[in-house]
């Protein structure tokens, strides 16, 4: 074919009217899969329990000899609970920090039980256990030279709200936190080498 200039305009113009047309519906794909993922998101975020944020609660650590030496602050989340720990008078370094199952708190605090873990079966404890976590792990609490210890641990496993997400910490028997000896290295088991229980606080709604 003898392309002349006519021919050669023709062919440039169909071919920008056939790359608009691709890019529209390139575009028109495009959106509709955003919008196909927007809504997935939104059917899976329904799905989510929540809890109405804001309830809060404190609760005295003490302990083994009786003596308070801090407190924990307890902040309801739409997902999940934020739980601020304040102490004084522990050992320098790491310590494994629990929520155990019963709300009792008398020295050496076995008292507390078990871990929260009402699943069945149980799930392992572990933070960095390839089938845990269990329901009450956290993860360490760190302790200055002086013995104090600040600090704020976030869980989806736990509320004091009635309703949402984790296991209700204000029911009929309460719950505790549990301070251990040593760092929990959030594998082994039972409690990842976490020792003795050092200190306590009853978890309660009074």
């Amino acid at each position: 074919m003898r392309l002349t200039a006519a021919t050669v305009t023709t062919l440039v113009a169909a071919s920008m009217i056939a790359a608009s047309a691709s890019a529209q519906t390139h575009d028109h794909a495009a959106m509709g899969h955003g919008a196909t993922a927007q809504a997935a998101a939104a059917d899976h975020s329904a799905m989510i329990p929540r809890a109405t944020p804001g309830q809060t609660g404190q609760a005295a650590i003490i302990n083994g000899q009786g003596a308070e030496i801090g407190k924990a602050t307890l902040t309801q989340g739409a997902t999940g609970l934020l739980i601020k720990v304040e102490a004084t008078g522990l050992t320098p370094g790491w310590h494994g920090i629990h929520i155990h199952a019963t709300g009792q708190c008398a020295a050496p605090f076995t008292s507390a039980g078990a871990h929260i873990n009402h699943t069945d079966p149980k799930t392992p404890h572990g933070l960095l256990n390839a089938e845990g976590p269990d329901d009450g792990d956290l993860p360490n609490l760190y302790a200055a030279a002086d013995g104090s210890a600040h600090g704020e641990f976030f869980t989806t496993k736990a509320r004091i709200s009635q309703d949402g997400p984790g296991q209700w910490l204000w029911d009929a028997d309460g719950s505790a936190l549990v301070i251990h000896a040593n760092p929990d290295d959030h594998n082994s088991q039972p409690i990842g080498g976490a020792g003795d229980r050092v200190a306590c606080a009853v978890l309660s709604a009074n």
